[in-house]
């Protein structure tokens, strides 16, 4: 039954938009790393006003969610803001976190933003079996969530850790340690390996720490280490 009085309503996909409890829909536009112009943000807060939006709020995926939409205003709202949207429902890679790292914080050891960057132009959107979050961290506070993401690197003095399989949910698991101290352009290389790898072989709705567990992580080591 449904209790909501929205009846068969639903997220839109193709929109990029979210269903939100009271019948309207949120949309995010993609900004990797949470980076953003003065002009995208400003532009962000003037169509939230035009179109009466409820609020305008920082996700966990480091975006600006515009929150409170109407249905029929979706596409105009696209139209006004010119960017992409961001993958923040489907299964597919939803997102990409990454720190300041060298770039702009004292403690970073990696350039997290850089290998951040090149692994959103690589992968958000990419579809897989199961729903996919990464997590780039430029030192060993990972303040990215590095073992809670099904992919997570950690920026040490001698280059990234790769942590693999963690994720949230009902029943939450974390990373585990596949590969230490990779220069950037070898935990490229792996973590193209085991992208396509799981494209490959994951069962549909399966998360990469669920698929890890069913193989075995041995066998996983073995078909996406490089020599």
């Amino acid at each position: 039954m449904d209790t909501t009085g929205q009846g068969t309503k639903k997220d839109l996909l193709a929109k990029g938009a979210v269903l939100q409890r009271d019948g309207s829909y949120a949309i995010a536009p993609h900004s990797p790393g949470g980076l953003l112009e003065p002009d995208q943000l400003i532009k962000i807060g003037e169509i939230a006003k035009k179109y009466n939006a409820a609020t305008v709020k920082a996700t966990s995926s480091q975006r600006l969610a515009i929150v409170g939409i109407k249905e029929e205003d979706i596409d105009a709202v696209w139209n006004d803001l010119g960017m992409d949207p961001g993958y923040a429902i489907g299964v597919c890679v939803r997102s990409v976190k990454f720190c300041p790292g060298t770039t702009f914080c004292k403690r970073g050891q990696q350039d997290s933003v850089s290998i951040g960057m090149e692994l959103d132009k690589r992968y958000h959107g990419m579809e897989l079996p199961g729903k996919f979050k990464v997590g780039v961290s430029g030192c060993v506070n990972k303040c990215m969530a590095t073992e809670f993401r099904d992919l997570g690197l950690m920026g040490t003095s001698k280059g990234f850790h790769i942590y693999v399989g963690g994720h949230g949910g009902v029943k939450a698991r974390l990373g585990q340690v596949l590969a230490e101290h990779q220069t950037p352009e070898d935990s490229l290389k792996i973590i193209d390996n085991i992208m396509h790898y799981f494209e490959g072989n994951g069962n549909k709705r399966e998360r990469l720490g669920e698929f890890i567990d069913r193989i075995g992580f041995e066998e996983f080591e073995q078909e996406v280490m490089i020599d």
